[in-house]
């Protein structure tokens, strides 16, 4: 059985750089009392559809995201933007290199999230900074309450937990809820947030900041 978990973003707070706005979020998780519980890490590859195949079949090209979780270190798992999400065994990078003539990897697009984990009670949270190459780009958190599997049934109490330490920041649903309903939650409903977290972080490093000169 899965926990419901929400994945989101942090905004840098004015005038502080991700890592103290990371060190603003663990010290007020640690007020509440959470504890640490180790580390953790979320990778995502983009292989992009090789232009041979474009050409000759006349397809149009796809992108696929092959990502890890270390919550789940003996799984792989491969995601289309719009659907499905495939779980394979952590051998599946090698086969990706065996596709390569299907699909290339697009090495420059490698991002992940890595941080500390905490357990506060019945929620477990994890505050990672998100990299792309030596550059931090952004903030994610990710807030399990563990006791729960059916998608729909505990979202206030997670929404006022995650109020607690991240105030107005706390997100709103996450839009793989929206199918869920009464299903079971699973860890591809995990990763599918965390795909949409990386693509948003990713399109805006291709954004000028308003304001910035």
């Amino acid at each position: 059985l899965f926990p419901r978990c929400s994945v989101s973003q942090v905004p840098v707070a004015e005038g502080k750089s991700v890592q103290q706005t990371v060190e603003l979020l663990t010290r007020k998780l640690e007020v509440l009392g959470a504890e640490k519980q180790g580390t953790f890490c979320v990778d995502c590859e983009t292989y992009h559809t090789a232009a041979s195949t474009i050409g000759t079949q006349g397809q149009t090209g796809k992108l696929m995201y092959v990502m890890h979780n270390s919550e789940y270190p003996l799984s792989c798992f491969a995601l289309f933007e719009s659907g499905p999400c495939l779980i394979a065994d952590a051998n599946f990078d090698i086969l990706m290199v065996k596709l390569k003539g299907f699909f290339q990897n697009a090495k420059a697009n490698k991002i992940e999230t890595r941080g500390t984990r905490y357990q506060y009670c019945d929620f477990l949270v994890k505050v990672g900074t998100v990299t792309m190459g030596p550059s931090a780009r952004g903030i994610s958190v990710e807030v399990e309450y563990c006791p729960c599997v059916i998608a729909n049934d505990c979202w206030s109490l997670l929404m006022e937990f995650m109020q607690s330490f991240m105030g107005s920041h706390a997100p709103g649903l996450p839009s793989v809820f929206g199918t869920k309903h009464d299903s079971i939650y699973s860890p591809s409903d995990t990763m599918v947030q965390y795909m949409e977290l990386f693509n948003k972080i990713r399109k805006q490093q291709q954004v000028p900041v308003a304001g910035m000169r």
